[in-house]
């Protein structure tokens, strides 16, 4: 189901049958009665003006009843009241059309869900009061349309089951009667003083423009005064669910699968300068047909250009890079990257990475891995005074792995974008086709793509991993890591 709202474009011209017209009321003012002598301008596509514009030169006064708004829908003018009446030429031409509206006319006008049930008459009634389907329709109309379909109102969705509680919301499940699909309702508690959480502010204006197959939907907004429901879409599991569900022992072509779609959705946020921020396994939602979506947007940001300072106090511990940790304010789609190195190997061995439970033992965890930094794994490391506060051991990194995954690198600079991994051969097996797909596609529509029964594929008491589970710098293996002691 698409959202509701319009995109702005920033033209503010109003368009006249194909052409545009630069005359302010000011300037057709000084022309008075010559304005009426003169003949309208040829239409580009020979259809009447009075279709587009309705203009009535009289005594120099000029009427216009359609303006193109700055978002390029059309809106009342500002020097008319919103009650005028329309042209009788225009409303007569409108009621003309022979063609006939369909719900499949609506639904692409309205970007609606082909499976919505609308109301009985609607039909009727858009086509009387919808303008041509060639011609912008108003921001006042479009709302009023989706609300008289049952968008905004609490009473179309149907609140079954309760899917769980945060701090500042309640995660329900329930049922769209527009569609009959399940849904996922999120309420969020309106404080009186305080208003909406930044957080959910943040999700909403993020997801609205995120439109991708592996990123969860944001349906409709319903707003009251002691609460803020966001619909989304409804998926049965989250990731961290499917993992305990097989018994941490995930097929290797599931994880390959999960990880491609990962990279997929994050790929698509960051070549929109947005960071997700939040990247851990219960904020990767997956349905019964094995799409994987990314989630939870409420630490997301738009990245601004150029280079902007933000907090450190993002991404759960586990998932969050040296850098953070380390207070670094300045960072940009590299930090997602940290997350997703850790996320996969989580789905290869079935265990945590660096479960760290405060700052100083993640980084001990880290560095115990993968060696304490130098100015060579690190450029400028060993002159940061939070580096040195800490005073840690010099750890080697774990002699079976030879060069640490490029999800891991210490220096967010070298670390691989999720464009890049991508591409990796990893991922050949999956097909040519899955390269190519547009963003509005599901991955699962290539046949090399479906999930494989999940149970007992691969014991736990196994060695190693072929590399090709875990793109490296070079060609070597990993294996379940054991704790490491400081060098002597």
């Amino acid at each position: 189901m698409g959202t509701w709202w319009s995109s702005r474009d920033g033209h503010g011209q109003k368009q006249c049958s194909g052409r545009l017209w630069h005359l302010n009321n000011a300037q057709l003012a000084l022309r008075g009665l010559k304005c009426a002598k003169k003949t309208s301008p040829t239409p580009l596509h020979h259809q009447p003006v009075q279709d587009e514009v309705y203009l009535m030169c009289s005594a120099g006064i000029v009427h216009e009843n359609v303006k193109m708004g700055s978002d390029g829908e059309s809106d009342q003018a500002s020097g008319t009241s919103s009650d005028e009446v329309q042209s009788p030429v225009r409303v007569r031409m409108r009621n003309n059309h022979h063609r006939r509206i369909s719900n499949e006319d609506i639904n692409k006008r309205l970007s609606l869900p082909a499976d919505i049930r609308l109301p009985e008459g609607y039909l009727e009634k858009f086509a009387m009061n919808s303008p041509p389907f060639d011609k912008p329709m108003s921001r006042r109309l479009r709302r009023a349309s989706l609300s008289e379909i049952g968008f905004g109102k609490l009473e179309t969705y149907i609140k079954l089951d309760k899917l769980g509680e945060g701090t500042y919301a309640t995660v329900f499940k329930g049922r769209s009667k527009l569609t009959d699909n399940l849904v996922a309702l999120k309420e969020i508690r309106l404080e009186h003083e305080e208003g909406a959480p930044c957080t959910a502010i943040r999700e909403v204006s993020l997801l609205k423009d995120l439109k991708h197959a592996n990123i969860v939907t944001l349906h409709d907004i319903i707003h009251t005064d002691k609460c803020l429901t966001l619909v989304f879409e409804y998926l049965e599991k989250d990731l961290k669910q499917y993992m305990d569900d097989c018994g941490s022992i995930m097929s290797v072509h599931n994880v390959k699968i999960f990880l491609f779609q990962l990279l997929r959705g994050l790929a698509y946020c960051h070549r929109r300068k947005v960071l997700h921020r939040d990247l851990k396994p219960q904020n990767l939602l997956i349905n019964d047909k094995g799409e994987l979506k990314l989630a939870d947007f409420g630490l997301a940001r738009a990245k601004s250009v150029p280079t902007k300072t933000y907090s450190n106090e993002v991404v759960t511990l586990w998932y969050r890079p040296p850098d953070v940790l380390l207070g670094s304010t300045e960072y940009s789609t590299p930090i997602d990257m940290w997350g997703v190195g850790c996320i996969f190997y989580e789905m290869i061995t079935g265990r945590p990475l660096f479960p760290g439970s405060t700052v100083e033992d993640e980084l001990h965890l880290i560095f115990r891995i993968l060696g304490t930094p130098t100015e060579m794994t690190w450029p400028g490391i060993t002159t940061s005074e939070e580096f040195k506060t800490y005073k840690f051991p010099r750890y080697h990194a774990e002699p079976l792995v030879n060069h640490a995954p490029r999800y891991l690198c210490f220096d967010p600079m070298k670390r691989v974008s999720a464009e890049e991994a991508l591409r990796h051969p990893y991922f050949r097996s999956l097909g040519e086709q899955v390269q190519t797909l547009a963003d509005s596609e599901s991955s699962h529509i290539s046949s090399s793509m479906p999930l494989l029964m999940e149970g007992g594929f691969y014991s736990k008491s196994h060695d190693t991993w072929p590399h090709s589970f875990f793109p490296l710098q070079g060609s070597v293996v990993l294996v379940p890591l054991q704790k490491n002691s400081p060098k002597a």
